[in-house]
């Protein structure tokens, strides 16, 4: 949904753009007196400027809230039921110190990287991104993430990493309290 707004937005904008370089081209042929076009020039363009920063502004504030970061939720439960689970990106593999999971669950995954920086992407399985960070080398990131749905969830890679990059695939299994998907 906010990739289409996105891109009905971009096409607005880039259409108005197109409007301003016609209208600057039609004026150029004619000859005389540019001061009153210039300064309606100038007058437009800050309100341009003006409604994209609005709009932008606008778009942030509301798109930042629905980040897929469940850090908030894990520092307001106790320690005790966060799993900690260590996560290692080496090409072309993800090294988890666990991959079992059940509904429920409050994971805190702390990534790193042994040789080149690779991008730490959980996907549920309708492949929707739903926690991301970077793995790098001698530095480990943390996110956060509740499991609320059962199911097998895949860890991609975000970030080229070489040849290998696309089979740098790994899959968790997340069940139901009783045990089954």
């Amino acid at each position: 949904m906010y990739q289409q707004i996105a891109m009905y937005a971009t096409v607005f904008f880039v259409f108005l753009l197109a409007l301003a370089f016609a209208f600057v081209y039609g004026e150029s042929k004619r000859s005389g007196d540019y001061g009153s076009i210039q300064e309606t020039g100038y007058r437009i363009r800050k309100f341009y400027f003006l409604g994209l920063i609005a709009i932008m502004g606008f778009a942030s504030i509301i798109t930042l809230g629905r980040l897929p970061y469940d850090r908030h939720e894990a520092e307001a439960t106790s320690p005790n039921e966060i799993k900690i689970v260590e996560v290692t990106g080496i090409q072309y593999a993800w090294e988890m110190s666990e991959d079992q999971f059940k509904v429920g669950d409050q994971v805190q995954f702390e990534v790193t990287a042994t040789d080149v920086t690779h991008g730490f992407g959980l996907y549920n399985e309708k492949m929707e991104l739903v926690a991301q960070t970077q793995a790098m080398p001698e530095y480990t990131n943390t996110v956060y993430y509740t499991f609320r749905e059962p199911g097998t969830y895949q860890i991609l890679c975000l970030e080229y990493c070489s040849t290998g990059h696309h089979v740098m695939v790994k899959e968790i299994v997340v069940e139901q309290e009783g045990g089954s998907l």
